[in-house]
C-alpha cells in the first residue's frame, strides 16, 4: 500500500502515484508492504538532507528504509521535493508527472537497497527506473 502526504500547497494527484507504486510493489513481491511518500518543501528537504547526508542543499528525493523492528509490513518512507522536481522536468524538457514518476520509481529502487554513489550505480538505476516505468506505460495504453 502507498500512503501519500502532501505537505506542500502545491495539488499532486494522489491516485496517479499510489497506482505507479503499488504496480512497483506489486512486480517485486511485495504487496504486503506499507510505503510512505510525503511531499515536502525545498527548506524541508534541505534540512533533512543535512541532518541524514550533512548535504546542506536540497535534493530530489530521499529514501529511508524501515528499521527491521518496526511493523513487519512497512517498508519505508520516501520524501520527494515537489519544486526540485518540477525545476528537474523544465531543465531536461520533460512533463513534471514524468519526472516525478521517474523520481518515485527511483526513491522505491533505494528502498530495495540500490545506491546511487557512483555513476555506474547511478546508470544501474537509471536504466531499472526506465525499463520498470516503460512496461508500466505500456500495460496503461
Amino acid at each position: 500500500m502507498i500512503e501519500v502526504n502532501n505537505t506542500t500547497k502545491d495539488v499532486i494527484c494522489r491516485a496517479k502515484l499510489k497506482r505507479l507504486g503499488q504496480a512497483f510493489l506489486d512486480k517485486h513481491k511485495l504487496t504486503n508492504k506499507t510505503v510512505s511518500v510525503a511531499f515536502v518543501s525545498s527548506r524541508k528537504m534541505a534540512t533533512i538532507n543535512n541532518t541524514y547526508r550533512q548535504k546542506n542543499k536540497t535534493t530530489d528525493v530521499l529514501s529511508f528504509l524501515a528499521d527491521q523492528t518496526d511493523i513487519d509490513d512497512y517498508l519505508g518512507e520516501i520524501i520527494i521535493d515537489y519544486n526540485q522536481i518540477k525545476k528537474q522536468a523544465k531543465e531536461s524538457k520533460k512533463k513534471i508527472l514524468d519526472e516525478l514518476n521517474f523520481i518515485l520509481v527511483h526513491g522505491l529502487l533505494h528502498l530495495l537497497g540500490y545506491a546511487d554513489e557512483t555513476e555506474l550505480k547511478r546508470q544501474e538505476m537509471i536504466k531499472l527506473a526506465d525499463k520498470f516505468l516503460n512496461h508500466y506505460y505500456q500495460k496503461m495504453v
